[in-house]
């Protein structure tokens, strides 16, 4: 199953909020609505935000902007629009900078030749991360053995990649070879991923899921139910930080307490080698009212009642076992080995 369809230059996503109860495909038929599917998550995970994003801008330029100047301005200013919906993923801004790159070095061609270079660089990525999550697949499946009790936060898997997934098709391969693994997944609050996409993702692949509240983990590790832990991420300092959906460096403080395996699996293209460390990566703030309510929208604080909601928080990287790349598996020293296995 794959969470994205692009068939005959028409664009189609599952919307992810009505899981895991309803199965809802929608068009998307705008930049406007691209914009709005992945800031209200409809369409989510750092990787496949960006594959999204790539197809929006083909369907925003598809029978519009005849003239040469209007079309390079207006293709600048929905390319920076879509950037800022999602500010913490960085696969999303290196997908846009990508097509950015087309239409820069195509600028003196017709516009209706630079519309189908945009296309097929759209299409190249999204086959891209296809592969690249196979790769992963492969180089994280070898930390896995018979037996294992694999914990997880958020969603990573076919939800939020065009391929399989990050952390969760690791766990697929490794499910191929032994069928005894068996997956712990916390709910993720307060938009309760965990609970709604994750579980639902591999209950759909037969692996045996159990979902936990996320203040269970710590205890769970205490009583020796965890063998591994597996994340994803949305973006990779080069000394090896790394952001995920908060609530991931709790899990890592207490894995490491706990001696327990933490892995990190992402894509080279969640590599920011900008950023030295993780102190500089975006933190992306949401509505309050995702605190304040439940997912149906039920009060569970009072209305006027403060509330804090940062989407992402930064694990360091001396708590991080390795990361499993499409590359290859890096491990510490990660300031070296990130440069050396991403060249």
């Amino acid at each position: 199953m794959r969470a994205i369809k692009f068939k005959n230059k028409r664009l189609f996503y599952i919307d992810q909020t009505q899981l895991p109860l309803k199965e809802v495909w929608r068009e998307c038929k705008s930049l406007d609505s691209g914009y709005k599917a992945i800031g209200e998550l409809q369409v989510r995970g750092a990787p496949l935000i960006g594959v999204f994003a790539a197809y929006c801008l083909c369907i925003h330029f598809k029978n519009k902007f005849p003239n040469k100047n209007k079309f390079l301005s207006e293709f600048k200013k929905a390319s920076k629009r879509l950037k800022s919906c999602r500010p913490t993923a960085a696969n999303l801004a290196w997908a846009l900078e990508r097509l950015e790159k087309v239409v820069s070095k195509n600028k003196n061609k017709s516009i209706g030749y630079t519309k189908e270079m945009i296309l097929k660089e759209a299409q190249a990525i999204n086959l891209e991360d296809i592969l690249l999550c196979e790769r992963m697949a492969n180089f994280g499946a070898e930390f896995i053995k018979k037996g294992d009790r694999i914990l997880t936060h958020c969603n990573a898997g076919f939800l939020a990649t065009s391929g399989d997934g990050t952390a969760l098709a690791v766990i697929y391969k490794a499910h191929e070879f032994y069928k005894n693994i068996k997956v712990y997944v916390d709910e993720t609050r307060p938009l309760l991923q965990g609970s709604r996409l994750t579980a639902w993702e591999l209950t759909k692949r037969g692996v045996p899921t159990t979902v936990i509240s996320d203040n269970m983990a710590a205890f769970l590790m205490k009583q020796g139910k965890i063998d591994k832990v597996f994340v994803g991420a949305d973006r990779i300092a080069a000394n090896g930080d790394a952001a995920n959906k908060i609530g991931t460096y709790g899990l890592a403080v207490v894995a490491h307490y706990h001696k327990i395996p933490f892995y990190i699996v992402a894509p080279f293209s969640t590599f920011d080698l900008k950023l030295k460390n993780g102190k500089s990566i975006p933190i992306e703030e949401r509505n309050k009212d995702e605190i304040r309510k439940l997912v149906n929208k039920k009060e569970v604080a009072p209305k006027r009642v403060k509330a804090y909601n940062p989407a992402f928080d930064v694990t360091p990287n001396r708590l991080i076992t390795a990361i499993v790349s499409d590359k290859g598996v890096i491990k510490p020293d990660f300031k070296k080995n990130i440069k050396k296995v991403l060249g």
